[in-house]
Order: C-alpha cells, then sequence, then structure tokens
C-alpha cells in the first residue's frame, strides 16, 4: 500500500512537472495545411516598398501573392482569411551574429555552451549546441524576431555558424541554413600607455604583447595556408575536419565573418582574408572603428553588421550619439548594413533599429537594416528577407509600428507558413500574477 502511495505522489509530480514545462515552453507549430491569406493590412515588404489596404496569400510555407486587394484575383474560399485591417505587416526580423540558444544565463556556468578550448576551432558547429528550449527564445519572438545567425565566441578560429529559424523541436529542425560561415576573431595588436614614470613598463608590456600578437598571425598563416592547399584537393585521401570546414570559404559556398576590435585590425583581417583568397568576407560587430576605415571597406566591398545602436560610444572624444547614427552613415556610403543587438536582451533588436530612424534612416531603410540586409549579409535572401512571391512564408502582424516600443504589438507570427505561438515566460508571469492581485483584491 505505502508502495503504490509513494509510486502515485511520484506520477503526480512527473505530470506537474509535464505540465509546468508545456506552460512555459510553447508548443511547436505544426507545418502548413491549409493556405492562408492576410487582407486590409499595410504590409511593408522589406524592400523598400508599403503596400496600404494590401493582401499577403502564402500556401506549403511559400509566400504566392503580395499586393493591393484591388489587383486581386484570388479567389477567397480557397484561402483561410485573417482579416487584419489596421495592422501592419511585415518579414520576420533577422538577427544575426549571436549567441541565442547557446548561453541561457550568462553568469550560470552549465547553461553556457558558446565557447571550446583552444583557438583553432573552424570544425567547430554551434548549431549542435543549439537549445531549442531556451527561454529566451519565445520571448524574442514575441518582438518578431523570427531568424537568427547563431555563432562560436573566441580567439582567431572559434568555429562554424549556423543560421536558425527560432520555432524548432532541436537543433535539426531548426537549422535554416547550416554551417554558412566562419567566424575570424582578429588578434589586437595592443600599443604602450602610461605617463612617463612607467615608460618601462608599458614598453615591457607591448613588447609582450606584440610577440603574442605575432604568434597569433603565424597560427592564423599556418592554418589558412594549409586549408588553401587541402582545398585543392578535390578528394583528399584523409580526412582533415579542420581544414574540411575551411574549404568553403574559398569556393564562395561559406562567408568569413570578421571580428576585429580597432581600424588596423579591421584592414589587417580583410587583407589577410583577401590574400588567401576568401571569396566573401564581412564585418561583424562594426562599430565606430569600422567608421575609421569607411573607404577601405566600400574599395573592398566588405558589408559590415553595426554591433548595437542603443549602446555608448566608443571612444571618450565621440559624440554621444554616434552609435545611433553609424547605420545610416554607413548606409550613405553605399556599404551593405545590416545591424544586431549584441547583448542579452536580445528582443530590443526592433527598438534598436527603430532608434536609427531618428538619425538618419527613414522607417523602411531601418526595416531593412534587420530583414532583406541582414538576409543579404548572411546568404539567405533567396528564401527570407523580404515579402515576395516564391520567399518563405516568415511574416509579422503587428497592431502597431513594429520598430516603435510604444506600439510594437506582435499579434500573429508565421514561420514558413506555419502559425506560431507568440506565449512566453515573461506573458505567463504577468498572467500569474495578474490574477493573484486581482484575487487579493476581490477578497479571496
Amino acid at each position: 500500500m505505502k508502495t503504490k502511495v509513494i509510486f502515485s505522489v511520484i506520477i503526480s509530480i512527473a505530470i506537474a512537472c509535464i505540465f509546468q514545462a508545456r506552460a512555459q515552453s510553447p508548443v511547436v507549430a505544426p507545418p502548413q495545411k491549409k493556405p492562408v491569406m492576410l487582407t486590409g493590412g499595410t504590409i511593408h515588404t522589406g524592400t523598400g516598398e508599403v503596400i496600404e489596404n494590401g493582401i499577403i496569400a502564402f500556401s506549403a510555407g511559400k509566400i504566392t501573392f503580395v499586393g493591393k486587394a484591388s489587383d486581386s484575383r484570388l479567389d477567397r474560399r480557397d484561402y483561410e482569411v485573417i482579416d487584419v485591417t489596421g495592422k501592419h505587416v511585415y518579414p520576420g526580423l533577422i538577427l544575426p551574429n549571436t549567441t541565442l540558444g547557446l548561453v541561457e544565463i550568462s553568469g550560470v556556468d552549465v547553461t553556457v555552451d558558446s565557447r571550446e578550448l583552444g583557438d583553432l576551432n573552424p570544425n567547430v558547429r554551434a548549431i549542435v549546441a543549439y537549445n531549442t528550449d531556451s527561454h529566451v527564445i519565445p520571448v524574442i519572438r514575441s518582438n518578431g524576431t523570427l531568424i537568427a545567425q547563431i555563432t562560436p565566441q573566441g580567439t582567431l578560429l572559434p568555429g562554424t555558424a549556423s543560421v536558425v529559424q527560432l520555432d524548432a523541436w532541436n537543433w535539426k529542425d531548426a537549422a535554416y541554413r547550416p554551417d554558412n560561415g566562419l567566424i575570424l576573431g582578429w588578434p589586437r595588436r595592443a600599443e604602450a600607455t602610461g605617463r612617463q614614470a612607467f615608460v618601462t613598463e608599458a614598453q615591457t608590456t607591448a613588447a609582450s604583447a606584440q610577440s603574442s600578437y605575432e604568434r597569433s598571425v603565424e597560427q592564423l598563416e599556418k592554418i589558412f595556408t594549409d586549408a588553401v592547399a587541402y582545398a585543392a584537393v578535390e578528394k583528399p585521401e584523409k580526412t582533415n575536419l579542420r581544414l574540411e570546414a575551411m574549404r568553403g570559404l574559398f569556393n564562395g559556398s561559406k562567408t568569413l565573418f570578421i571580428n576585429a576590435q580597432d581600424a588596423k585590425g579591421i584592414i589587417a583581417a580583410v587583407s589577410f582574408a583577401k590574400r588567401y583568397g576568401v571569396k566573401k568576407i564581412v564585418l561583424a560587430n562594426a562599430t565606430e572603428s569600422a567608421w575609421e576605415v569607411k573607404d577601405f571597406l566600400k574599395e573592398n566591398n566588405i558589408p559590415v553588421i553595426v554591433a548595437n545602436p542603443l549602446s555608448l560610444p566608443l571612444y571618450e572624444h565621440s559624440d554621444v550619439r554616434m552609435p545611433f547614427k553609424l547605420a545610416a552613415m554607413f548606409m550613405k556610403e553605399g556599404i551593405l548594413t545590416g545591424l544586431t543587438y549584441s547583448s542579452m536582451a536580445y528582443g530590443n533588436l526592433p527598438f534598436a533599429a527603430g532608434q536609427t530612424v531618428a538619425y538618419g534612416l527613414t522607417k523602411e531603410e531601418a526595416l531593412q537594416t534587420v530583414t532583406l540586409n541582414n538576409a543579404k549579409i548572411l546568404g539567405i535572401d533567396d528564401v527570407t528577407g523580404s515579402l515576395e512571391p516564391g520567399k518563405d512564408a516568415n511574416i509579422v502582424v503587428s497592431t502597431g509600428d513594429l520598430l516603435d516600443m510604444k506600439t510594437n504589438n506582435v499579434e500573429l507570427a508565421f514561420i514558413t507558413g506555419r502559425n506560431i505561438s507568440l506565449d512566453n515566460k515573461h506573458k505567463q508571469l504577468t498572467r500569474r500574477f495578474k490574477e493573484k492581485y486581482n484575487n487579493v483584491n476581490s477578497g479571496n
């Protein structure tokens, strides 16, 4: 009898845990079964075009029609019609260069899986560590971000990045464009600093840093030299996982995403990559230091991902509004410009883009920095980044301006046509404590 009671208690606890987990983690949406038509909304295509009183239709996960309601000849009886009159329709936002799903709580080591030991790990795949059950993912989906590029962290060659969609059971389901690029963390060449009294110490420190810099560059030169030679052999007798992971850099199937901390490092890193025949190069985490070499970036056709418009200026002498202005400054120079949010508050991505509107960009240009431009930079603009026929139905519907913190209110979101849940832990806690205080106020 006692055994039965204990068993019943265990089962009850297990069931309670299951229901709690379900309550906290929204269930993954099933594949789209019936064609869907969104009617009456203001459609922001991501290409700069805005369509008032528009219609967007999609079937089997693909967009089939985008245009004015007056231009449509579609038979509504064939569709599940959703009236979005008075609301705004956008492409799903894209968050590049992020540790989303790799880091849950940065201060708790066991929830951090963004870095491997060693400096040369091009074969390390960030996607296999991606946690689709992260509580952070539903939170950022609620603000309109549906696609992300997850990247490993570290020095020199920390690993391979992948693009994921944010509604999946596991990393294989999540893979949207796996292993699309390698990360290069260019070493920093430190310079002597300090007052006259500490010249000797400063020189010693600078000499040590210079030696470390040269050793790091030598390591990179060796592995890139080996990789070029390895890539020239179509079918090597023995597979080298590190060099195999780098093969795509030389045939254009992978992009090299460079992280460099200063202007000299940017020039050195890009020049290094070009010397070894890397086909596609992107400057990630671009800050004010990248603006210092804008002409070099423009001459070499290097796209940039602006690190974070909601940050402090890089230098003490900087214009205090420089982070807000950078995206517009790069775009006006004709440089392909994307935008990311580099802190753990990933949900602020649309508002970071919105901040640029007051400092040089139009609303549609700001939208492009987190949709089509990011898609182009990540090499996925053939399937997403804008609302156009033939592309995946990655769509967000908001009652207000998606990029405005005050009016952003995402009511619907579709990933490849699947109507995904917009519930998240924040909303659950809001409901929980509203109920608590409603009961208190009612005297229960």
